[in-house]
C-alpha cells in the first residue's frame, strides 16, 4: 500500500490495496491515521458493489440509514444512491446531491459522523472535461489560523445545528424532488448543540466544527452578536488556502473526514451527463484514538 499526499495539504491518494478484500489490522491503522492527517483519501481503480462498499465503511464505524432514505441499493438501506439518472419510466433512480452548498454531514445530529465514503460508477463529462467535482476545506488549519481573541471567544461555546435548515434550503433548488419533512422526520432530527471547537478523535488536535449548512446561532449569545460571529467564522473558513478539489474518475473510492473537513458537491453538469455513485455515512462510534495508536 502506498499513500501519496496531495500538494494542497489536504487529501492523499492510496494505491496498492484492493478494497474488495478485508484490510489487515496494520493496514487499517495506517488508513485511519492517514484519514485524520490528510482529511480526504482517494482509492483509484476500485470495483465494488453495494455489499463491499458497506463492508469497507463498517470498518470505520456504524453506518447511518438516512432519515429521509429516498434512494438506496436493494437490500442495503445504508448504501445510498447518488445520481441524476432516471429509469425507463422517467423516475429518478438516485438523489441528486449536487449544488448543496458547503456543509458537514451529520453536524445536525447528536451522534456525529466520522466519515463519508463514495464510490463512483459513472462520472459526468462534457467535451472530455470531468464535471461534478467535490470540494473540501481543511478545518484543522482553519482553527489553527484563527486569531487568539477569536479562539478565546468561542472557547466552551456551542452552536445550534438544525437539519431542517439545510433540507428546506435544498427544497428551493431548481429541479428538487424533495418534499417537506414530515413531523415524524423532524422529530427524529431535532436541533442539537455542537461545540464550535472540538478535539478531533484521531489527531487529538482542535478543529473548527461550525458550518453554514446547519449552524443556526450561538447558544446564550445575543442574536446580532451571534450572527456577526458566525458570519466571521464562515468567511474565515471559505479562504482558498483551505480548499482542495477532487476531480472524479470512474472507480474512485473517496473517503473523507467529516469532523476535520467541510465539503461541497459542484453542480456543473446537466441532465443527460450521467452520474452514479454509491455512498455510505460512517458514524463516529469507535475509539479512534486507541485504534490509531
Amino acid at each position: 500500500m502506498k499513500i501519496t499526499p496531495n500538494n494542497a495539504g489536504l487529501g492523499a491518494r492510496v494505491e496498492g490495496i484492493d478494497l474488495r478484500e478485508p484490510a489487515s489490522p496494520e493496514d487499517f491503522r495506517t488508513l485511519l491515521r492517514a484519514l485524520g492527517e490528510y482529511g480526504v483519501l482517494c482509492f483509484p481503480k476500485q470495483d465494488l458493489e453495494a455489499p463491499q462498499v458497506a463492508a469497507f465503511g463498517k470498518r470505520f464505524g456504524d453506518l447511518e440509514v438516512n432519515v429521509a432514505n429516498l434512494f438506496h441499493a436493494p437490500g442495503h438501506p445504508e448504501v445510498m444512491i447518488l445520481s441524476n439518472m432516471k429509469d425507463e419510466a422517467g423516475k429518478p433512480i438516485g438523489l441528486n446531491d449536487a449544488g448543496q452548498g458547503w456543509h458537514t454531514d451529520m453536524s445536525y445530529s447528536k451522534e456525529i459522523a466520522l466519515a463519508n465514503m463514495l464510490h463512483a460508477k459513472r462520472v459526468p463529462r462534457r467535451d472530455g472535461k470531468v464535471l461534478g467535482a467535490t470540494q473540501f476545506r481543511n478545518m484543522h488549519a482553519a482553527f489553527a489560523d484563527l486569531p487568539a481573541e477569536v479562539k478565546a471567544r468561542i472557547e466552551g461555546r456551542v452552536a445550534i445545528h438544525d437539519f431542517s435548515k439545510f433540507w428546506d434550503m435544498m427544497r428551493q433548488r431548481p429541479g428538487s424532488i424533495r418534499g417537506p419533512l414530515t413531523p415524524e422526520q423532524r422529530a427524529k432530527k431535532p436541533p442539537v448543540e455542537q461545540p464550535i471547537m472540538r478535539i478531533h478523535p484521531i489527531t487529538g488536535r482542535p478543529v473548527l466544527y461550525c458550518n453554514c449548512g446547519y449552524a443556526m446561532h450561538v447558544k446564550d449569545m445575543d442574536r446580532a452578536e451571534s450572527d456577526a460571529l458566525l458570519d466571521y467564522l464562515f468567511r474565515h473558513q471559505a479562504q482558498d488556502k483551505y480548499l482542495y478539489t477532487h476531480e472524479w474518475s470512474e472507480g474512485d473510492v473517496l473517503i473523507w473526514d467529516n469532523i476535520g473537513t467541510m465539503h461541497n458537491a459542484v453542480a456543473d453538469y446537466l441532465p443527460g451527463e450521467d452520474r452514479y455513485i454509491l455512498r455510505v455515512q460512517v458514524m463516529a462510534t469507535l475509539d479512534y484514538a486507541a485504534l490509531a495508536a
